[in-house]
């Protein structure tokens, strides 16, 4: 738990010192720019040092994670490309599209802001993936499916008694629906189709490390997209 719990305390970090001033420097005007590697060295920090606690194998189902992976990325972002092709066949977006996240997707974590300095821009994209890929799946799968999925089919709060994997649709709900709400409105489909697809692999493979590489291979496609496409709201 303390991982995401570390995460999630950092999240709040670059809100307290932004200041909305476009004559600022932009570290100033952006301090997620500094908070964000801040907090993937934070928290890969206390991953490292808890080390033994976690247990990934067996290694398995590889493809079927690289595959939903992939697919459960395509389905996230879909919506904005259906947003922009109704947008030129006239349509009006309406309040309801934010549900089915059919959103504008142009604001968050810019590092065209940094683009003067080409070694700070480097930095920023380059521990910006680091925290997509290499943190975020480990934070997020051991607390989703490795702790939570099964501390709630236990009595005595033992989860380690637990198999990894073990499947009741009450824990798909709650899980599920727990991981959609974390998001932004926006992201609500796409997180809960990406969360029914995560729990299909957990008890599929029941392997906590084919989780945590889906999430790997996910977030590798989303920030490469996002890269490719200035849609910044998806990161």
């Amino acid at each position: 738990m303390l991982p995401l719990l570390l995460f999630t305390l950092l999240n709040a970090v670059p809100g307290m010192f932004r200041v909305a001033n476009s004559e600022l420097p932009w570290h100033v005007r952006a301090p997620e720019h500094w908070a964000y590697p801040l907090q993937t060295v934070l928290c890969a920090a206390v991953l490292l040092f808890f080390r033994q606690h976690y247990a990934f194998r067996p290694w398995r189902g590889m493809g079927l994670a690289f595959a939903l992976g992939v697919a459960g990325i395509a389905i996230w972002v879909a919506p904005s490309l259906l947003r922009e092709q109704l947008i030129r066949q006239g349509h009006e977006p309406a309040a309801w599209w934010v549900w089915l996240g059919l959103a504008e997707r142009l604001k968050g974590f810019d590092p065209m802001i940094a683009q003067d300095s080409p070694l700070w821009f480097s930095l920023a994209v380059g521990m910006r993936l680091a925290r997509m890929v290499l943190v975020v799946p480990f934070v997020e799968e051991l607390f989703w499916r490795g702790f939570l999925m099964r501390y709630l089919l236990t009595e005595d709060g033992r989860f380690e008694r637990v198999p990894f994997g073990k499947h009741r649709w009450k824990m798909f709900w709650i899980v599920t629906l727990a991981v959609m709400l974390i998001h932004n409105t926006e992201d609500y489909f796409g997180a809960f189709v990406w969360g029914s697809l995560m729990y299909f692999v957990a008890v599929r493979t029941k392997s906590l490390g084919a989780c945590v590489f889906m999430h790997a291979i996910g977030n590798l496609a989303l920030g490469l997209y996002v890269l490719k496409t200035h849609q910044w709201g998806f990161w």
